[in-house]
């Protein structure tokens, strides 16, 4: 395998990569340290890319997959669900809990959502 000095790479950077794409790798040393090794990318052949939707056909979804374990999450966490709207959004302090020492903020400017 060939090695180059960077400074070398770097003047004949575009020729060392044309050869690594087609097959011939290279190592950039620093001092006579390796640092780097140049090899080409191999990209897979398209037959063998999945795409999206491989398995259709092959799995099939239950009509009740929505309420699976319905009973157990509602043994586990009893009424939880009809709590769920007394949620509170966490505590902040409003302007005039603020100290003396600190100055007014500016209300952000922001867009409408249309």
């Amino acid at each position: 395998m060939r090695t180059v000095t960077i400074h070398k790479a770097k003047i004949q950077l575009s020729r060392l990569v044309r050869r690594a794409a087609m097959g011939e790798p290279f190592v950039i040393a620093k001092g006579g340290r390796p640092l780097v090794k140049v090899v080409p990318l191999t990209a897979p052949d398209p037959s063998q890319i999945r795409r999206r939707g491989f398995m259709r056909g092959l799995i099939e979804i239950p009509a009740d997959f929505d309420r699976m374990g319905e009973a157990e999450i509602e043994r586990l966490f009893g009424d939880a669900q009809a709590e769920a709207g007394t949620v509170r959004a966490p505590n902040r302090p409003i302007s005039s809990e603020r100290t003396a020492a600190s100055k007014p903020v500016a209300p952000a400017k922001t867009k409408a959502c249309r």
